[in-house]
């Protein structure tokens, strides 16, 4: 194989089982890719459309033996209508400085990380990430990805402190939240779901026509927030095809 078709046509691996995340009693495999090559962006873009999620320069996606149950879901942005409670939720978040940074970690953002994971997920497959795990996170990547930092109002001159962070890639159809995180004293603002209906309309504000929510696991409690973001499209054998509500 040449130089040039390894960079048009690139190799896949597949992990070793692990134990399943979502589904006790159960384990996953994992096919994978390098974003690497001449035109990174285009391939990243390519395999999200194809179901894959990105971890770093890795893009992967489930290939579990016999078992189906992780399916990639987006949010289909122009036909988003909130619901009252999720209007609350914006409401209540009103006050809340957002901005776009580079995809540079920093200490701010890595202390606020280690707040969430020991409080949220301290059993977690993330549960033991270091500032340098973190860094590699944020920083090695190939891909147009940025952070989205939200702040809370200033006070009497005091900086106004980090509250909640999403990394999130840019493609051609969409917003891919890769990964978000929160302060989780803040737990009345409902910071995770207002950064899914804060990028919801971030993507119609760049006409960008979806948001990447990852994977929906039929029988995960973790993953059942998702559903909530209708419409949704899922990824099927035959391709994207529109979620009904009766179909969770």
């Amino acid at each position: 194989m040449t130089d040039q078709s390894r960079t048009r046509f690139p190799q896949f691996y597949i992990t070793s089982p692990q134990p399943c995340p979502y589904l006790p009693g159960r384990y996953e495999k994992k096919v994978f890719t390098h974003l690497l090559g001449e035109e990174p962006v285009s391939l990243n873009n390519m395999l999200s459309q194809a179901g894959f999620r990105r971890s770093q320069n890795i893009a992967y996606r489930p290939a579990c033996e016999n078992c189906q149950a992780c399916i990639s879901v987006r949010v289909i942005a122009d036909e988003f209508e909130p619901s009252r409670t999720f209007r609350r939720i914006f409401a209540r978040n009103a006050d809340l400085r957002t901005g776009l940074t580079p995809a540079v970690a920093s200490d701010e953002q890595y202390g606020l990380l280690r707040r969430y994971l020991d409080t949220r997920h301290a059993e977690g497959g993330m549960a033991d990430m270091s500032r340098l795990d973190y860094v590699a996170m944020v920083e090695d990547t190939t891909v147009a990805t940025r952070l989205v930092e939200y702040r809370a109002p200033v006070e009497s001159g005091v900086a106004a402190p980090l509250v909640a962070a999403a990394l999130t890639d840019t493609l051609d159809d969409g917003l891919s939240m890769v990964y978000s995180f929160y302060n989780p004293q803040e737990a009345a603002r409902s910071l995770g779901t207002f950064m899914v209906l804060d990028h919801i309309e971030r993507a119609r504000a760049l006409g960008l026509p979806y948001v990447y929510l990852g994977y929906w696991v039929d029988g995960s409690r973790k993953m059942s927030y998702k559903t909530r973001f209708g419409p949704l499209e899922a990824l099927f054998p035959e391709g994207w095809r529109r979620l009904s509500a009766n179909s969770f």
